[in-house]
């Protein structure tokens, strides 16, 4: 019996957005990047600059006996958009296209109805929470989103 359902949790979401026709030339990177960033769109799954974390848990006896439990989890993620121009303005609204692709990757559709389970992997899961962060750096304006994906499992 496994105890946890994070790292299968983890391995889907990778896998569901991998595959997403819409993040098509996205750069789906498994926890922190290995080289430079230079992709101009990426997203990373467990791993958010100037965190150590990858994602959360915690578990409670799901029921009396002792042998089951529930698991809530929150996978941290990054994506971020960089063209090399001087406006934030196509860079913020890049970003925000991107994280509405990362929810509607994970919410349940007709191609993808296991989507919203994570593939079959957690009772659930859903985009949970964002936050943009823009910077100015020599190579131009990027515009960022720290966003996590939580989600229930009995394990």
């Amino acid at each position: 019996m496994a105890t946890s359902a994070v790292p299968a949790a983890i391995d889907a979401l990778i896998s569901i957005l991998r595959a997403a026709p819409a993040l098509g030339g996205v750069e789906v990177i498994d926890g922190p990047p290995t080289d430079d960033m230079a992709a101009a769109d990426i997203v990373t799954v467990g791993w958010q600059p100037d965190s150590a974390e990858s994602a959360q848990l915690s578990q409670t006896f799901a029921y009396a006996g002792a042998r089951r439990r529930d698991e809530e989890f929150v996978i941290l993620g990054y994506l971020e958009s960089w063209t090399g121009d001087d406006s934030f303005q196509p860079r913020r609204a890049r970003a925000f296209a991107l994280l509405a692709l990362i929810e509607d990757a994970i919410r349940a559709s007709n191609s993808n109805p296991e989507a919203p389970t994570l593939d079959g992997t957690v009772l659930w899961a859903e985009f949970q929470a964002g936050s943009l962060r823009q910077s100015f750096t020599d190579q131009g304006a990027k515009a960022g989103i720290a966003w996590t994906v939580a989600g229930r499992a009995r394990i």
